[in-house]
């Protein structure tokens, strides 16, 4: 990252560059070896480094309970936590001093409103740590400044996005305005308003200094008994000066103008601009002396951030520059990562994830789990997304985008046929998946052009980016109608899903059944040949997974449809996205269990295309060589059989309430029999479908998402799944006990579907009123096509803390709000399509 200050200061993101990509590249960039002068150091006249002896704060324990490595923001705020959750013998390591690296030049601005409700709550506690709670402890100020925060919109799409912000915040008490170029202009006399569509307005947003937050920190935590050893030197003393230039007469609002990528602010006699550039020079190796260092700054590379900050604030063009700060930022996709403003929430996640097993709140988005093993370790992988990160870090973030990096890592046997049939692939785990298929013709994912930087040429004639572009809208997407004729095909005729990014493993081994009782909610112990939808729990009751697990016939193997087995031996289907969350979770269960089972991994051996809708049973008729009659094969029960003269597991089950199939295929078999099935489907009115319809067709259904409206801080109970919950039986499970007991106190939250009769798109996030008061907001939101309604589900609480019961639910007038526009919304208890269940049995006569 890199600032310039420019009676305004300057920090930017340059970084030396990788080879062999940028080989040609004239750049040259210096490290000093030596500590940073004080005249290019931000805080130089507001820290005093000591000179007493290089140690520990007191004499090291023979053993500590956890050891915290680094002592920048995350590393004391970790430290910091683990302390005031009881945990006081604890040692930080750093190996120069706190802040070293890249926090000592972070601009430090916390802004509280984001498009995720997880990162709304870690910077809550963030701010409530360093604004208050900190000072209170320990009687030192941290350097915190409330001046607020100013979100900048050139145009109506960046506009709407904060319009969403601002209802999301309201969920959570954040106080924020929507104001027009001349009350911005108001509150900011410097800014140039001429072009701008309005402003985002967040009084209590502010800044943090990132050595007082981090020497206070440290200091609380050795005050319960933690130990901090610098390898290098004493920790710095801080001492906070707030100094106002002459031309500065107010103490403005941090700025941020996403779409000229620069932030603005105010740093005592001087203004910070700092911004994120499509270019940023990556950094190979790490000095191991640079703690304190910096990079020359690239003018070149700068410039772009000058501009757009000239055009914001004009007074900038005739204003001299102070000092420049370029050094080192963390972006990657690899590793558990948290800017300075999210630390405090991340660093309390982190302590309870150590001392309890896993962190309070929903933090996936964070594990190092969430990504295959296989692209964790690929360079190209990692190189390319991280570039898209720090290049896309201020672009609006769209309900419907996809990365353009690192793409086509993983592709199923069914590829290239669909491709050529115009599918829009989506990327999920590294796998390429069907969004939904456009009509004129294939739209290929091409190599990564680093939007057109270092010399490499950018992609022209780009289709799948075009199309991708068109969806860049808070109304209904381009292809609204497109996904309603997949939908609506489903529903009336029969669609083919490929599902085969889907995680397929084998649970075997002599403890097998017993792993099973313990990891799943539900009683997956039924006869050989039935299937059962479940959930897998933490110790808190919270749902890690959910997904689908049948039981097997002993027997010798003929892999990849059986394994070998002797004994008890479960199929176990999931989400190809949160396939190696999965993994891991079972992994570490077996281990903790000490449970003797081994768990295969064949989701790349075998595709999986599902066939949905009412004329599903007579085109696979004509395909499978068994009965597909409720009686010989019931929902919810699995066989290999026959598809066109290649061996499958046919499962019948659905996931868009639908009567339908699933077909598991041995990788060499997939097109064989895919060709087979559009071949008999086409006097059916056959389709191809995508994830897009998917989505629609599950949410009015009322079939949940995980990591959506189903996560790790829901349990079933709150979450609608009680049903797939053994509680009836004397089988323990993991998670039960938190269960029984949030069945005894009551829920405190509750899942609710609601639908609005005014056509408007809603996407999630929209906040929940009841009589006028915020209970939450929704978590996922789609439009329903076949009962024509936008439909969407969330979790609301009572205000006054009491069990939310269903007469809650009942007695209270709902609205939705949509970029601070609210909507009456009607609340179901159940799902508003089909909710007895029939179509999945088949029974479509009433309709």
């Amino acid at each position: 990252m890199a600032f310039v200050r420019t009676a305004l200061r300057t920090v930017m993101g340059c970084r030396r560059p990788l080879e062999p990509l940028w080989r040609a590249s004239a750049r040259c960039y210096s490290v000093q070896a030596e500590h940073t002068t004080e005249k290019s150091v931000p805080y130089a006249k507001t820290l005093k480094q000591e000179d007493a002896h290089k140690g520990p704060t007191k004499p090291l324990p023979r053993a500590a309970d956890a050891v915290v490595i680094g002592g920048g923001s995350l590393g004391c705020q970790t430290l910091y936590h683990l302390c005031k959750m009881g945990m006081t013998n604890v040692v930080l390591l750093e190996r120069d001093r706190l802040t070293a690296g890249t926090t000592w030049h972070t601009a430090g601005l916390l802004w509280q409103l984001r498009p995720s409700d997880t990162e709304v709550e870690l910077l809550a506690h963030t701010r409530r740590v360093v604004s208050s709670e900190l000072e209170a402890e320990t009687g030192l100020e941290t350097g915190w400044i409330q001046n607020g925060g100013l979100f900048i919109a050139s145009n109506k799409q960046r506009l709407d996005e904060y319009k969403r912000l601002m209802s999301l915040g309201k969920v959570y008490g954040i106080e924020s305005y929507v104001l027009s170029p001349a009350e911005t202009k108001d509150l900011y006399p410097l800014m140039n308003v001429k072009d701008l569509y309005g402003t985002l307005y967040v009084p209590k947003d502010g800044t943090m200094d990132p050595a007082g937050t981090c020497t206070t920190l440290s200091r609380a935590a050795t005050a319960r008994g933690a130990t901090c050893l610098a390898t290098a030197e004493n920790f710095m003393c801080v001492c906070v000066c707030v100094c106002l230039c002459v031309w500065l007469s107010v103490n403005m609002p941090n700025v941020r103008d996403h779409d000229a990528s620069v932030y603005l602010r105010l740093q005592g006699d001087a203004l910070s601009v700092g911004g994120y550039e499509q270019n940023p020079i990556f950094w190979e190796e790490v000095s191991d002396k640079f703690a304190f260092s910096l990079f020359d700054l690239d003018w070149d590379v700068f410039m772009q951030h000058i501009e757009g900050a000239i055009n914001r604030v004009p007074a900038l063009e005739q204003t001299g520059i102070k000092s420049t700060v370029c050094g080192p930022g963390k972006y990657t996709h690899t590793l558990f990562l948290s800017c300075m403003m999210l630390g405090g929430g991340c660093g309390k996640e982190l302590a309870h994830w150590i001392i309890h097993g896993r962190p309070e709140k929903d933090m996936y988005g964070y594990d190092i789990r969430r990504f295959h093993h296989s692209l964790s370790s690929n360079n190209r992988w990692i190189r390319e997304r991280s570039h898209e990160s720090y290049a896309k870090n201020y672009s609006v973030v769209f309900p419907f985008d996809e990365p353009l990096a690192a793409r086509n890592m993983r592709k199923d046997p069914f590829h290239q046929v669909l491709q050529d049939q115009g599918c829009l692939f989506q990327e999920r785990h590294g796998w390429e998946r069907p969004g939904s298929f456009n009509k004129d013709g294939p739209a290929p994912v091409l190599d990564y052009d680093y939007y057109g930087a270092y010399d490499v040429k950018k992609n022209s004639d780009y289709k799948y980016n075009e199309l991708l572009g068109k969806e860049y809208t808070f109304d209904f997407p381009p292809h609204h109608n497109t996904i309603r004729d997949e939908c609506m095909t489903c529903r009336n005729a029969v669609a083919v899903f490929n599902m085969s990014y889907f995680g397929k493993f084998y649970l075997s081994g002599p403890d097998a059944k017993k792993a099973a009782d313990w990891l799943f909610t539900a009683d997956v112990n039924k006869k050989t040949g039935s299937t059962v939808y479940t959930c897998m729990l933490n110790k808190k009751g919270g749902a890690e997974s959910d997904l689908t697990v049948s039981r097997l016939e002993p027997g010798p193997a003929h892999l990849p449809l059986t394994p070998e087995s002797n004994g008890d031996v479960y199929y176990l289907a999931i989400g190809g996205g949160v396939a190696q969350h999965n993994w891991s979770h079972i992994q570490t269960v077996l281990q903790d269990e000490c449970f003797n089972c081994t768990l295969t991994d064949q989701s790349e051996d075998m595709g999986m295309i599902s066939i949905q809708g009412p004329k599903s049973r007579d085109l696979l008729q004509e395909v499978l060589d068994a009965d597909l009659s409720n009686e010989a094969f019931p929902f919810s029960t699995h066989k290999i059989v026959t598809a066109a003269g290649h061996k499958v597991r046919a499962m019948r089950l659905s996931f868009v309430g639908e009567l339908g199939w699933e077909l598991h295929i041995p990788k060499d078999s997939c097109l064989p029999v895919y060709h087979a099935v559009m071949a008999a489907g086409a006097k059916y009115g056959v389709q191809n479908a995508g994830y897009r319809a998917i989505d629609s067709l599950s949410i009015e259904k009322g079939y949940r998402h995980w990591h959506a409206d189903l996560r790790p801080d829901d349990t079933p109970l709150e979450a609608g799944l009680a049903f797939t919950c053994k509680m009836k039986t004397s089988i323990p499970f993991l998670g039960r006990s938190a269960l029984e007991s949030q069945k005894a106190e009551g829920l405190r939250r509750r899942i609710v579907c609601f639908t609005i009769d005014e056509k408007v798109p809603m996407f999630g996030l929209e906040a929940i009123f009841r009589n006028g008061v915020p209970v939450g907001h929704l978590r996922r939101a789609e439009f329903g096509y076949a009962i024509n309604k936008t439909i969407g589900y969330g979790y609301i609480r009572n205000p006054e803390g009491e069990v939310v019961s269903p007469d809650f639910v009942r007695g209270g007038e709902f609205t939705l709000e949509r970029m601070g526009v609210q909507y009456k919304a009607k609340a179901h208890l159940k799902s508003p399509f089909d909710p007895e269940n029939r179509r999945v049995k088949g029974i479509y006569s009433s309709e």
